[in-house]
């Protein structure tokens, strides 16, 4: 009874942290969207970030639900992580990881740090200098400020390399997470090979496009 209580507490868990990843993954889309109108017209950039910048129910209801889904999904990854490595106490004489499994299964929570550490930044860099231009300093409102500060931020060569590391990581971080999400929910029918397809396909066009404008910004500056 013991061992069965364990079992569907840790399916609920998974089961959880794969609800806030396909949560935070729609997040991801929105954001590339919108930075991806910053490579073909500034004017269209400035509109939506005013938008999104300045609009109540994103603001203050939306954005504090966002921080509260990030938080949830790496505590439940480092809580599973625990779990699964408390579960195999017995390190075998040979393991070849390898041979059974990829590299971004075998190393979720290394990625996974690595994207938290990039969020940190990604807050340092452009949330709290929002915050402070909005609410410390209370600075009048100027719907045209976001394309420059957006090209300001990839400006150091050092900044915009950090950036692209980073998504290298996201995307191998969702090349096993969207699939094992899809997964955990048990999400398994005759269109599960396509959304196996197409949850590859967004492992690579999102970070990759997110290099790719970051990259844009940095020569084109």
């Amino acid at each position: 009874m013991a061992k069965s209580s364990i079992l569907s507490s840790s399916i609920a868990k998974k089961v959880a942290m794969a609800l806030s990843g396909l949560f935070l993954v729609s997040f991801l889309s929105l954001h590339f969207f919108m930075n991806l109108t910053s490579v073909f017209s500034a004017e269209t950039f400035n509109v939506c970030s005013h938008f999104m910048g300045y609009n109540p129910l994103i603001q203050f209801v939306m954005q504090p639900i966002l921080v509260a889904g990030v938080v949830f999904h790496f505590v439940m990854g480092f809580v599973l992580e625990i779990q699964n490595r408390a579960a195999r106490p017995i390190a075998y004489a040979k393991n070849d990881g390898a041979a059974n499994s990829s590299w971004a299964s075998r190393n979720m929570i290394i990625s996974g740090l690595v994207v938290l550490a990039f969020l940190g930044l990604h807050f340092y860099d452009f949330w709290f200098p929002e915050m402070t231009y909005k609410y410390v300093n209370v600075n009048p409102i100027d719907e045209t400020r976001y394309f420059t500060e957006l090209v300001h931020k990839f400006e150091s060569p050092v900044r915009t390399g950090i950036y692209c590391v980073s998504f290298v990581l996201l995307s191998l971080h969702l090349w096993h997470g969207f699939n094992s999400s899809m997964q955990s929910v048990g999400f398994n029918n005759k269109f599960s090979k396509a959304l196996h397809k197409l949850g590859y396909a967004f492992a690579i066009i999102i970070p990759f496009g997110f290099i790719f404008i970051a990259l844009f910004h940095h020569f084109n500056h």
